[in-house]
């Protein structure tokens, strides 16, 4: 009689190990399963936001080559204005600059006088603070 409790008990023991490594293995297909479609989603998302993303960076290294052109641009304007300046101070004497100055407040009275009126007060301020 006990070999036969043993039989039996030892039999439900086995078909009780077989159901629930069964259902292990149920629950870790499952799990397996939503694992990669997370991961498949992932990295779905990551890809459709690629292209816009290149977008972007495409704009914004547009946007830097124009403003690093038009301050190019600029500078050269300025040492080009620079140059002249220098060639203009090397070949005339003080009388003909003079002329120039003289000719350059009869046309253009307005500004001329703004101009005047800044720097005087200018010159007034460094006059006043160094004494």
């Amino acid at each position: 009689m006990d070999n036969q409790f043993n039989d039996a008990n030892s039999s439900s023991l086995g078909g009780t190990a077989a159901k629930i490594k069964e259902q292990v293995g149920e629950r870790a297909a499952i799990a397996k399963d939503a694992v990669v479609d997370f991961g498949r989603k992932t990295v779905d998302n990551i890809d459709a936001k690629r292209g816009p993303a290149a977008g972007t960076l495409d704009q914004t290294a547009s946007m830097l080559h124009e403003q690093a052109d038009r301050v190019a641009g600029a500078a050269r304007v300025t040492a080009d204005k620079l140059h002249a300046t220098a060639d203009y101070v090397r070949s005339q004497d003080l009388k003909a600059m003079a002329r120039d100055v003289e000719d350059l407040v009869r046309r253009y009275p307005g500004p001329a006088l703004a101009i005047a009126a800044a720097v005087g007060f200018v010159t007034a301020r460094v006059l006043r603070t160094q004494s």
